[in-house]
């Protein structure tokens, strides 16, 4: 397993072809745009290698016996779900952001047993290939990019309808060495600081979406790759300042990218997928249940931090005694404990498919990801209404070595005699910077939007077994016999 630091060092060994407001970056890791999104996913090796969170941040490869990072663990069992969720809220905790790996994380474990049944029906042989490119990035701890999210282009229409061909990852060419692909992936959180990308299905297919049906590896520094690194709320503030940024050491959300595969070249050795559109849908919604599991806890963590700033800034303010303020963080800490139970009551009620693989149980997890979208712009507008409008008004931090202004600035923004008002101020700017449009539209659409999770859970609820309890409840007569509990 690597260290933080050995993480970041290996990213300047990459030949990225990366593009930020018009100009190429040769230089991700120091780049002031980017370099807080580095720090936070170096977080995941740090938990890892540190004996207080090795015991959830690592775990034993059921392929080699060797210790690995959990990052890239396919979990064998409950145990395993359950750390999954608990490693997910520490690490929330520590950054107070996005910390870019779960993605990936959740790809592995998702191809894993679904190769693994398209080779029990088919007779492929992708899931040894799978393997042999798990067992390396286990080894290597190598980040990995999970990228699912295609342009689409018109929602109403299939891949293979869309009036431009290349608005779906899709199969250009095949010949005996490999595969050439084209399109791009949207959204890409971490893409810019992984070691590789792990392209997936975004979609359920029909036949004629044959050259779409498409899962694949390749470094993320492939010829053919490029990145263009999105813009935030408020990021021209990494490069001028700190104070300003909130969280300057972990930056906001997690620094996406849109990956443009530009014909790129993939080894038969690194395709997991090609052309079997029976198994995208499957896919798509396994890998959607271990992704919306982690919201519930990663997001929990985030908003554990966001509930600290609101009590630093209510006890600053003097109001922290109030009846008001009080039952407002009651209610913050009701909605986050909330949104960590469902991410661990998926975790325990779990299932296993026949490949060993533990897998959450899908309603719960959709229920977990579908109240972390409700509850984390409550929680935001809680913490919003505790702190007061200062937050939005606050004067750059560049007028904090302006002569003429800056003791003005210490005497107003001082709220009691023993109230640092720097410290005020740096409270004030975390609290902008996790309520913002940025973290809230990411905790909505990621992993999702509501609206998917509402259409799994209509799927999977068993609505005449509901309807079978309450007939039994009305029955004049009841032979306790024909009780049965019923799961659903």
């Amino acid at each position: 397993m690597m260290t933080g630091e050995e993480y970041i060092e290996s990213l300047r060994l990459q030949q990225k072809e990366v593009y930020f407001m018009g100009q190429r970056v040769e230089n991700v890791v120091d780049h002031p745009a980017m370099r807080p999104h580095i720090n936070s996913a170096a977080v995941t090796y740090r938990l890892a290698t540190d004996p207080e969170y090795n015991d959830l941040a690592s775990a034993t490869s059921h392929l080699t016996g060797r210790k690995i990072n959990r990052w890239t663990h396919v979990p064998q069992n409950q145990e395993d779900l359950v750390k999954k969720a608990m490693m997910l809220r520490a690490a929330g905790q520590i950054t107070g952001t996005c910390f870019q790996r779960c993605v990936g994380m959740d790809g592995l474990i998702t191809l894993y047993s679904v190769t693994w049944e398209m080779d029990q029906k088919l007779g492929t042989d992708y899931h040894e290939r799978f393997k042999t490119f798990l067992i390396e990035t286990q080894d290597h701890d190598y980040m990995t990019d999970g990228a699912m999210t295609d342009p689409k282009g018109d929602r109403s229409k299939r891949p293979s309808d869309q009036h431009d061909p290349d608005l779906y990852v899709r199969v250009v060419e095949k010949r005996e060495e490999g595969i050439i692909v084209r399109g791009a992936k949207m959204h890409q959180t971490g893409a810019i600081n992984s070691h590789q990308i792990l392209v997936m299905p975004g979609t359920a297919m029909t036949p004629a979406d044959a050259d779409y049906a498409v899962s694949f590896a390749v470094p993320a520094d492939a010829p053919g790759l490029i990145y263009v690194f999105g813009r935030q709320v408020n990021d021209s503030r990494k490069w001028e300042g700190t104070i300003d940024q909130g969280n300057p050491t972990y930056g906001v959300v997690g620094g996406e990218a849109m990956i443009i595969f530009d014909d790129v070249f993939v080894p038969w050795e690194r395709v997991f997928m090609c052309g079997e559109t029976e198994f995208a849908g499957t896919l798509v919604e396994r890998f959607a249940s271990y992704h919306r599991q982690n919201y519930g806890a990663c997001k929990s963590g985030n908003l554990d931090v966001l509930i600290g700033a609101a009590v630093a800034v209510a006890d600053m303010h003097g109001v922290a005694k109030a009846g008001h303020v009080k039952d407002k963080l009651a209610e913050m800490a009701h909605l986050v404990e909330t949104m960590y139970s469902g991410a661990l009551a998926c975790s325990y009620h779990c299932s296993s498919f026949g490949c060993g693989t533990a897998f959450v149980d899908p309603v719960l997890a959709n229920a977990s990801k579908y109240n972390t979208a409700r509850y984390y712009p409550e929680v935001t507008r809680l913490a919003q209404d505790i702190a007061g409008g200062f937050i939005a008004t606050l004067p750059s931090e560049q007028e904090l070595e302006n002569p003429r202004v800056a003791s003005f600035i210490h005497k107003y923004y001082k709220t009691g005699e023993n109230v640092d008002p720097i410290d005020r101020i740096k409270m004030g700017r975390l609290i902008e910077n996790m309520t913002g449009s940025t973290p809230i539209v990411e905790c909505m659409h990621g992993a999702g939007s509501p609206q998917a999770q509402r259409v799994v859970i209509q799927r999977l609820i068993r609505w005449q077994d509901k309807r079978k309890l309450a007939e039994e409840i009305v029955r004049e007569e009841q032979e306790e016999s024909a009780w049965k509990p019923s799961n659903c």
